[in-house]
């Protein structure tokens, strides 16, 4: 329900310095969450975000009511290389340093000064806290995790951080409980609000369904990976997966959409899970190659371990803009998720609201979105035999396809489309406002 323009509340949304999004058709898991919760968010609240720009000054640009103003981060990158010196082995300190995109923080903080929000919600970087808090001291501070830094980075900054912050969201029950175990004084603080999905209840439902009933029919079976092609994405178990997969099943074809050039930076595998061996293997990949001195980028490494049999399997789509996406879920008949580490990935969701059986890894928060035996399968992380039985038994059995769809798509529809992710959110908004 709209409001009247007196009880509208004023929000600024902090994109993470890291990556550029491009509103208002971003291609980043980030983005993609601030712009769907930002449209529907728009109809109740004056709502503005800042997000990485390339430009000298702040740039102000209107799409749909929002206020979008691209902060730039020349100066940031300076800094960036000046830490790498002070910090070449230590990826901890790197990332809990306050000069970690210090500028572009100040930068909003200066701007947020001027338009005196109620609400600023920042993703991911709980470094901008005290410097917002610092020249905004009456605004609310919402911190949105999408990683595990905050129950990883070093405890005390986290902690004088947290105490200037009034609600902590994780974005899967997996991110959340590991803050609540940390700092269980800042428990109460502690929300879970998932991220969600464009779901039509009648048209998306229509057309999936009767997509999933005609191919069965079909022996050319699709599978899909959607997601960065990065080592903790773990397209390396995927593809030797599907040697095995093709072996019983001549003519099926994987598509794989995201960027090839996306993999982690070396000084951000922190955010995954290393007490796990199988996610400590991946620094390998970013290890020197032993002939030539140079470490190969993982889209190189993928290429040079695929067969010329087993590519003719394989289209690597690359990075395409989130509308584009629906095409490739309407011709899948399978959805894959290999990662070793994750916190939420949209993509699941996004293929339950598809009506696809979705397998995914046993990890993160991946098992909070995926039914075992209901929606899907849920796998072991890393073991390419295990992933490669699960595409064959779901490929083997062409009804448990359709009814695992069917289920998958009614899950979305109740607890993740971004209707009902917008509402827990605009909730906890006025919660705050009342305190």
């Amino acid at each position: 329900m709209l409001v009247s323009k007196k009880e509208r509340q004023k929000i600024a949304i902090v994109n993470q310095g890291l990556t550029y999004s491009s509103f208002p058709y971003p291609t980043d898991s980030v983005g993609i969450v601030i712009h769907e919760l930002g449209q529907r968010l728009a109809q109740d609240c004056d709502v503005m975000v800042y997000t990485p720009g390339k430009n000298v000054l702040i740039n102000r640009v209107c799409h749909h009511g929002i206020n979008y103003f691209y902060v730039p981060r020349r100066l940031d990158r300076i800094i960036l290389r000046f830490l790498e010196k002070i910090f070449p082995k230590s990826n901890n300190n790197f990332l809990n340093s306050q000069l970690f995109y210090i500028h572009y923080a100040l930068q909003i903080a200066n701007h947020l000064r001027k338009h005196k929000c109620d609400i600023v919600h920042i993703h991911s970087l709980s470094q901008f806290v005290p410097i917002i808090k610092a020249l905004n001291p009456e605004i609310k501070i919402v911190l949105h995790m999408h990683c595990q830094w905050l129950s990883q980075l070093e405890y005390q900054t986290i902690y004088r951080r947290l105490k200037k912050v009034d609600l902590i969201i994780g974005c899967s029950e997996y991110i959340t409980e590991k803050v609540r175990r940390r700092f269980p004084e800042f428990s109460t603080k502690c929300k879970t609000i998932y991220n969600g999905v464009n779901i039509d209840s009648c048209t998306t439902k229509l057309h999936s369904k009767t997509h999933n009933e005609e191919s069965l029919k079909n022996a050319n079976k699709q599978l899909l990976f959607v997601g960065r092609v990065s080592p903790e994405k773990g397209v390396h178990i995927l593809l030797e997966a599907l040697e095995k997969v093709a072996f019983y099943f001549p003519d099926v074809h994987l598509n794989i959409v995201g960027s090839i050039t996306g993999s982690l930076p070396k000084n951000i595998l922190v955010d995954l899970d290393n007490s796990d061996p199988k996610v400590a293997e991946l620094k390998s990949f970013y290890t020197p190659d032993q002939k030539t001195g140079k470490v190969l980028s993982y889209w190189e490494q993928l290429q040079a371990k695929m067969s010329p049999e087993l590519a003719k399997h394989v289209t690597f789509h690359g990075a395409v803009a989130h509308s584009e996406l629906d095409k490739y879920y309407r011709e899948a008949d399978i959805f894959i998720n290999s990662s070793l580490s994750e916190a939420f990935p949209i993509p699941i969701p996004e293929a339950m609201g598809r009506s696809l059986p979705v397998i995914g890894s046993r990890v993160g928060g991946i098992p909070e979105a995926i039914l075992h035996e209901k929606t899907g399968i849920v796998v072991d992380s890393g073991d390419a035999s295990i992933l490669a039985d699960a595409i064959l038994h779901l490929l083997n059995n062409d009804n448990l396809r359709l009814e695992m769809g069917k289920a998958g798509y009614q899950r979305a529809y109740e607890l993740f489309s971004w209707e009902k992710v917008s509402q827990n959110l605009l909730n906890e908004y006025k919660n705050l406002c009342e305190q």
